[in-house]
């Protein structure tokens, strides 16, 4: 029947320091600081006993040289701790935020996954586009879900917040999912031209009730991914066909493709509509250029992540 069919649809979806300029200034090979020593009270300037001397102007110019290495060796630790930081605590942050939000926008479709297993995945079309930006520096996107075959007539409407985790929370990059005031108005909204679309500032009034949040972390290196997560342990409220509560997963690769995964369950703890299998698959539907910058992002974050691993080490 036509419920049961949409009961199975997803819900929601080398030092830090440079030392050229030095360097320039007094090269090693023009000036060097074992071959030069400064006599006491005097304003000449004489050569100094060769580098293989036992005087004490060589013990002196050895010295000198030991603790200019060590100094310089103390500003490369400290500046790589300042670069640490820096890159861990502020800007990273942010960064999550927009690569998650550029992924998630586009034109994307679970046609391959349903041609493989049509009994139990719909060719399903998602499409997801910029809305406005908030005064925090939250990006808010539109988000429609509508059959392939169908897209001038989306079955299900949002808007997504994405936005860093609370810096209490063990995570990158947050997705809350809102509830369109008024679906009429928005429909086929990333399809119109700019001028033909409810305007930024009537986005922010438009933003209904909350629904969900979906906290994602950035995956280890090595793996496919790019980001993961989910919704908290016992999701969130909800009532479609009987349910309780929701959970949703979600997955995001640097080639545009996300996977997410929408159950709702019972009082019981039955699940109650979703697909049991497996999470629904969506691919870019076509090739642009936005996925090109997400890929050049995720290069990004990667060169980000191996030099904190780097200066951490």
């Amino acid at each position: 029947t036509a419920s049961s069919s949409l009961a199975s649809l997803p819900s929601s979806l080398s030092c830090a320091l440079s030392m050229a300029g030095a360097a320039s200034e007094a090269s090693p090979k023009a000036f060097p600081l074992h071959e030069i020593t400064f006599q006491p009270n005097s304003r000449a300037v004489s050569a100094a006993a060769p580098a293989g001397s036992h005087g004490e102007g060589g013990k002196s110019s050895n010295g000198g040289h030991a603790v200019r290495s060590i100094v310089v060796k103390a500003l490369c630790l400290l500046g790589g701790a300042l670069l640490l930081r820096k890159l861990t605590k502020a800007t990273t942050r942010w960064d999550h935020a927009r690569i998650v939000a550029q992924a998630l926008c586009g034109e994307k479709s679970s046609r391959e996954q349903a041609a493989c297993d049509p009994m139990t995945y719909f060719n399903l079309r998602l499409l997801t586009c910029p809305a406005t930006i908030l005064s925090d520096g939250s990006r808010v996107l539109y988000f429609e879900q509508a059959f392939w075959r169908t897209p001038e007539r989306p079955y299900r409407q949002r808007f997504y917040k994405v936005r860093p985790c609370p810096k209490e929370m063990k995570c990158d990059a947050e997705v809350a999912v809102f509830a369109v005031r008024d679906i009429e108005e928005y429909r086929n909204f990333c399809d119109r031209p700019k001028s033909q679309r409810p305007q930024p500032e009537e986005v922010v009034g438009d933003i209904a009730e909350h629904l969900t949040t979906i906290y994602l972390s950035h995956c280890e290196r090595g793996r496919r991914c790019l980001y993961e997560g989910s919704t908290p342990p016992g999701g969130f409220p909800n009532s479609w066909n009987g349910a309780s509560f929701c959970t949703s997963e979600l997955s995001i690769y640097g080639n545009g493709e996300i996977h997410c995964w929408d159950r709702g369950y019972g009082d019981d703890g039955n699940q109650v509509w979703g697909v049991k299998q497996g999470p629904y698959e969506f691919k870019p539907a076509t090739s642009s250029g936005s996925f090109v910058d997400l890929e050049l992002s995720l290069q990004s974050v990667k060169k980000l992540d191996a030099n904190a691993t780097s200066l951490a080490s």
